[in-house]
């Protein structure tokens, strides 16, 4: 989306409560977007994720599992939180069948989303790594910053 695109525009997206075919979403997440990125899929999704949280900001992280149900990112949740990081799950019936029949994919829209939402709400430099748990069936994403690098 440009800079142009209004305010009236954006929580146009958000009202609308249409739902889209698994199918459908897993046409362009793992077939199309990786057909046109290439081995950079990763890296752009890490940026379009960040790029989607400055779209979109929070005004508080705990809003992060309304936009993630919303998204159909799946079911957001705090595992462990300590002073620079905090650990969350994602879990769906998409992401279990994603982990199951698929070889590699990649969960850095996810992250990207967290990483800059935190950066937004905290006012810090803030870096994500996911970690796939295909034993558990969920996806396990790291945030961590460093309170003594503002932004």
């Amino acid at each position: 989306m440009s800079e142009l695109t209004s305010v009236e525009e954006k929580s146009k997206v958000e009202e609308e409560p249409l739902t889209v075919p698994a199918y459908g979403y897993e046409l362009l997440r793992e077939i199309l977007i990786p057909d046109l990125l290439g081995r950079d899929t990763p890296d752009l999704l890490y940026w379009a994720g960040k790029r989607i949280a400055r779209m979109f900001p929070l005004e508080n992280i705990e809003d992060a599992r309304s936009f993630f149900v919303k998204a159909g990112w799946g079911t957001l949740e705090i595992v462990k939180q300590t002073k620079n990081e905090i650990e969350y799950t994602i879990t769906s019936p998409l992401i279990e069948k994603r982990l199951k029949e698929k070889g590699k994919c990649s969960f850095q829209l996810e992250a990207g989303y967290l990483a800059q939402q935190h950066e937004h709400t905290k006012k810090v430099i803030a870096e994500a790594f996911e970690d796939p748990k295909r034993r558990n069936k969920k996806i396990m994403i790291t945030v961590r910053w460093d309170s003594q690098d503002p932004v």
